[in-house]
């Protein structure tokens, strides 16, 4: 048995599994086979196959490519936003995004806690310094919505600063497309019994425990906040001029071959040729759910 001392903030993920997970939670992990999928109401009966996944996966990182040319000739900006739950598989799916495209066309935007001076401003303003010039494609691997969401869940901004959030992002994200930047908006969607899985998971591998943070660990105890944040989230800012898109990621790969589809298909590129989003896991927010 492994030492709780030994693990990432003394065995806290482990301790939640035992003590405090929802017992349909913890049973979905215990009864679950490695690669069984845990969401109850998951539209497949497996997850999909290596050779179909790294075949479609092929194809559409060839049309980022495409895009990627399209982008730097014509001087286009483009914004990708991933959010998502903790565990809902942002990381990998930018990795695979950026792996065959030249880093001075694509970049990650990554932003850490504000600083003091950053705090001070006005809440937009740190991203903007981030947006893409001509010719430049950024990721944002989280991005504004934080206030809406984990700073909300957490007490990190009060009620008035979410009010002001709401008032003015749509008012923000307008002007960023009137201007000519394509807004990309995604949501990766986790379930409740994987969420956990995969931080059980990252718990116990040395190479992967640096990835769990304090948020991680007390945000198993604050489900049913991140919900309600999300779900008026979604109510609030889908919009026809900068939309939603939402991908159900307990199987990371139809999510990333969904996401990179996502991205493409809001993109204009000589030699375009992509299947639809698969209707089962993506689309609107009327594809989200609580998963708990």
């Amino acid at each position: 048995m492994t030492d709780p001392a030994t693990l990432p903030f003394d065995g806290a993920i482990s301790a939640f599994f035992e003590k405090n997970a929802p017992k349909h939670v913890r049973e979905a992990i215990r009864n679950a086979g490695r690669k069984d999928i845990l969401a109850a109401d998951w539209p497949y009966k497996s997850r999909l196959n290596r050779a179909g996944y790294d075949a479609q996966m092929q194809h559409l990182q060839i049309q980022l490519v495409r895009a990627q040319a399209a982008i730097k000739a014509e001087g286009k900006r483009v914004v990708v936003i991933f959010e998502g739950r903790d565990a809902a598989g942002k990381g990998g799916t930018i990795k695979r995004v950026r792996q065959n495209l030249n880093p001075r066309v694509v970049r990650t935007v990554a932003l850490s806690k504000p600083t003091e001076a950053e705090a001070g401003q006005w809440y937009f303003q740190r991203y903007i310094q981030h947006l893409p010039t001509a010719g430049e494609m950024v990721l944002f691997d989280r991005s504004w919505y934080n206030r809406a969401v984990v700073e909300h869940v957490f007490g990190f901004c009060t009620a008035e600063q979410r009010a002001h959030f709401f008032a003015q992002v749509q008012g923000f994200e307008d002007t960023l497309v009137e201007d000519g930047v394509t807004v990309v908006k995604l949501w990766l969607n986790v379930s409740r019994p994987e969420q956990l899985r995969r931080f059980l998971a990252r718990e116990s591998d040395p190479l992967k425990q640096w990835k769990l943070s304090r948020i991680d660990v007390e945000g198993l105890h604050r489900w049913d906040a991140y919900t309600d944040a999300i779900s008026e989230t979604f109510t609030r800012t889908h919009s026809a001029s900068s939309p939603w898109t939402v991908i159900r990621s307990d199987d990371k790969r139809r999510a990333r071959l969904n996401a990179l589809r996502a991205i493409l298909l809001q993109l204009e590129y000589p030699g375009k040729d992509l299947l639809p989003l698969d209707p089962h896991i993506a689309g609107g927010p009327e594809v989200w759910h609580p998963g708990g």
